[in-house]
This record gives structure tokens, C-alpha cells and sequence, in this order.
């Protein structure tokens, strides 16, 4: 047989380790044995194995035991059970409770030919299973989007459509929903996909440094332009531009933008000669930018130039059944790029997950799963490795009004991603006073 495998045998007889031991490496397959369940358990935390030999009959936890707490960790782990003429029984009850096939004591090296090549056959359907399966995932995954809920299939249906327009996007969610991956995937499907996308957080720059930034600048027009630079605006022509946090963006800003978008040419700072540009705006906001055109800190004439189609993104906890399928997607990308094995999670740390209310969405989830998979000691995820998210069983209530305030100003920076601009403004307070605060209260971004 060309497929090697991973096996260990689990068997408080020593003989019966030893001789299949040997006899499995003969073969070339890599082998290793336990002489007890619990034995097992440790080594299979440390090491994957793809196929388990267990007696049923051994002292402290027998193979039934061993059985279910495997099946349970390690679903995808094979559990051949290898019992006494006595416990056919107890066989047919293993194989009711996950085991793959069972061998009867005393049994020759041909019939462990046979239940390998059985075991490769069916991994060789499962693998034609899972690449089918993989064609339909297309359904759930549409350039690194990941969902299956209603609210997300129907964006995957408007992508393809809006990308064939040139009419401006506005796509409004919360912070961490994906917005960015979205306009990407815009482009993507675009005609203007072979060039540039260009994308600027307008809530991290401060006024002067986003217009020299979007417009360019010759040498000279102010203190430090000691060379003429173009600006996005003119590298991004052909393309599309994707302003995140567009509702951060100063009257005066949206002055010279709509002029940008109606006359399809831009002037440097400091010239006085304007050059064409075209390209395709994308904008993004967590605001209500509808609200805010009515208390007059947003243009009107703006807001209807960039919102001629509106995408709105779900938050996280409103698409509860794209939980399991992002945990999985965060779970393998980590796994592979830390180089540790962490590839499975229990129901329970599954259903902590999903109740969570995930204030900073998908990209709160993406790095608690993160930090799981680093500081993992096992190949499985449980509910104590996130520990350090607030649980959702019960509800937590602070109970001063020092603790209180913390958690507000702590809320308000992960929706605002840390932007300290941005926090400090709804927030009501100036920036050096959030600054204290964040150094009283000791707090960290995740």
C-alpha cells in the first residue's frame, strides 16, 4: 500500500503494542503506542494521528470511553476497536458510537492490509466529497467574504451587478463588518480590475494631510513640499478609490471632492493647471450619514453624488449562522500560519462564540480566534481558551461608576477601532483628556 499513515496503538498488552508497532513500520507507516486512554489523550493533544488501534478492554478508561472522548475532539481521527472473541458485543456498540471497524483477537497481518486499504478508500470519497462540497462553498466564500446568512447572499448577488457600473458606492456598516473587503471585491469583478485600488481611512488623517494626500502638491505651495508629488487622486486614474470613514471627511473636503467627481479633473496644491482623472469612487461609513445631512455637518449635494448605490452590511450578531463558518476560516488560516496544529473546537467554546454579541464584528472574532490559536496547548479549542472574552452567561454588571465609565470609554475605542479622533468626538471630550483616561484605566487594544 503507497499511503502511509499516522497510527497509534492504544493496548495495555505489551506484546500486542510491540508487535504491531513493528509490523505497521515495516510498512513505512509512522507509529507510535499507549498503554492506556488516558495515555492517549495526552499524546493525541501533542500529535495528530489519522488512525487509533484501541482495546476495549483496559484498566482505568476503556476503549468505549476513550472512543467517545475522541470521536468528540477528533471527529476526523479513525477508531479501529480491537476486541476479545468474548466482546463482539461491545464491538458492534463501538461501532454504533463511531468506530470505524473492529478486529477480533488473535488476528494476522493480512487483515490490518485490509482494514488500511478500507480506511484509505473511504478518505479517498470523503476527499471527492469534500472537493464537491468545496464547489458549492463558493456559495459562501466571494473574494474573502465568508458568509452563508440571507443578508450576505444578498450582497454576493449585488457585487457582480454593481461592479459593472461606474455609479458610486456607498457602503454602510458597522466597524469590523468587512466594508473594505467589499469595495475590494467591487473592483475585482470590474472592468477597471487591472488597475489600482487605493484605499485611505479619511478618519485617521487629519484635514491637511488628506487633501495634500488626495490632491498632490508642487514644490513649494507650503513649508516641507520641498519636490512636487501627485496625489491619489491622479494614481489611482483608471482605477477605483475607496475612502473608509467618509462621513469623517471636513465641509470643505467635500467641496473640493465633488468638484473632483463632476469635472473628472484634479489641481494639485500650489498649481493652477488641472489634470484629468478618471476613476471609481467606493465610500464607506459607519454613520448615518442620512442624520447627519439633516443637522447640517454633512453636505447634501456630497452625500447624493457618492450614495448613487448603497450596500448596507449586517452587523455580527445579526448574522449569527456565519459564526461557524468564519471561526473555521480564522481557525485554519492561523493554524497554518503560526505552524501549530490547533484544528478542531468544542461544541461548548462553538456556542460561547456564537451567543457572543461581538461588539467589533468580524474583526473582533478574527483576533480572538487568533490569540486562541497561539496560546493553545492542544490541537483543540475549548471554552476555557476564551476566556478572556466577556461571556454572554449572564450579563456582566459593573458596579461603580468608575467601572462603568471604563467600559463605555472601552466600547466606544473598539467601534471606533482605536481612532482616538474618532472616539474623542462622540465621546464629547478633546483627545488629551481621552488619552488620560485610556492611561488611568490601563487599557490595551486587542
Amino acid at each position: 500500500m503507497d499511503r502511509r499513515m499516522s497510527i497509534m496503538i492504544v493496548d495495555d498488552e505489551m506484546i500486542v503494542r510491540e508487535s504491531l508497532v513493528q509490523w505497521f513500520k515495516k510498512y513505512g507507516h509512522g507509529v507510535d503506542s499507549a498503554s492506556s486512554g488516558l495515555e492517549a489523550l495526552e499524546k493525541l493533544e501533542k500529535h495528530p494521528f489519522e488512525v487509533l488501534f484501541v482495546d476495549i478492554k483496559m484498566p482505568g478508561m476503556n476503549g468505549i470511553e476513550l472512543l467517545e472522548k475522541v470521536k468528540k475532539d477528533y471527529p476526523d481521527t479513525v477508531v479501529i476497536i480491537i476486541t476479545a472473541y468474548g466482546s463482539i458485543g461491545s464491538a458492534v456498540d463501538a461501532m454504533k458510537k463511531g468506530a470505524s471497524d473492529y478486529l477480533l483477537k488473535p488476528f494476522k497481518p493480512e487483515q490490518l492490509s485490509l482494514v488500511l486499504e478500507k480506511i484509505v478508500y473511504q478518505r479517498k470519497i470523503a476527499f471527492e466529497y469534500h472537493y464537491l462540497k468545496g464547489r458549492l462553498d463558493e456559495m459562501t466564500r466571494f473574494e474573502n467574504i465568508i458568509g452563508q446568512s440571507q443578508g450576505m447572499v444578498n450582497i454576493f448577488d449585488l457585487i457582480p451587478e454593481v461592479a459593472q457600473s461606474d455609479s458610486s458606492v456607498l457602503i454602510i456598516g458597522e466597524t469590523g463588518t468587512g466594508k473594505e473587503l467589499i469595495a475590494k471585491a467591487i473592483h475585482a469583478k470590474s472592468p477597471r480590475a487591472k488597475a489600482p485600488f487605493i484605499a485611505i481611512n479619511c478618519g485617521s488623517l487629519p484635514e491637511t494631510l488628506l487633501e495634500s494626500e488626495l490632491f498632490g502638491y508642487q514644490k513649494g505651495s507650503f513649508t516641507g513640499a520641498t519636490t512636487s508629488r501627485k496625489g491619489f487622486l491622479e494614481f489611482v486614474s483608471g482605477g477605483s478609490l475607496f475612502l473608509d470613514e467618509v462621513g469623517e471627511i471636513s465641509p470643505k473636503m467635500q467641496v473640493d471632492l465633488l468638484r473632483v467627481l463632476e469635472e473628472k479633473k484634479v489641481t494639485r496644491i500650489g498649481d493652477r493647471y488641472p489634470i484629468d482623472v478618471d476613476f471609481r469612487l467606493i465610500s464607506a461609513t459607519r454613520k448615518n450619514l442620512e442624520n447627519e445631512v439633516k443637522a447640517g455637518s454633512f453636505r447634501e449635494d456630497f452625500f447624493y453624488r457618492i450614495n448613487v448605490i448603497t450596500i448596507h452590511v449586517p452587523p455580527l450578531r445579526e448574522r449569527k449562522e456565519d459564526i461557524p463558518l468564519l471561526v473555521h476560516h480564522f481557525l485554519e488560516k492561523y493554524s497554518h500560519e503560526t505552524v501549530k496544529q490547533v484544528d478542531h473546537i468544542t461544541p461548548d467554546a462553538m456556542a460561547l462564540l456564537t451567543a457572543y454579541s461581538w461588539p467589533g464584528n468580524v474583526r473582533e472574532l478574527e483576533n480572538v480566534i487568533e490569540r486562541a490559536v497561539v496560546l493553545s496547548r492542544s490541537r483543540t479549542l475549548r471554552a476555557d481558551d476564551f476566556s478572556f472574552i466577556k461571556s454572554p452567561f449572564p450579563a456582566y454588571e459593573p458596579r461603580s461608576l468608575q467601572e462603568m465609565e471604563k467600559n463605555y470609554v472601552r466600547q466606544v475605542l473598539e467601534e471606533c477601532d482605536w481612532n482616538v479622533t474618532q472616539a474623542s468626538k462622540i465621546l464629547k471630550i478633546n483627545r488629551v483628556t481621552l488619552h488620560r483616561m485610556i492611561k488611568r484605566f490601563n487599557l490595551r487594544r486587542a
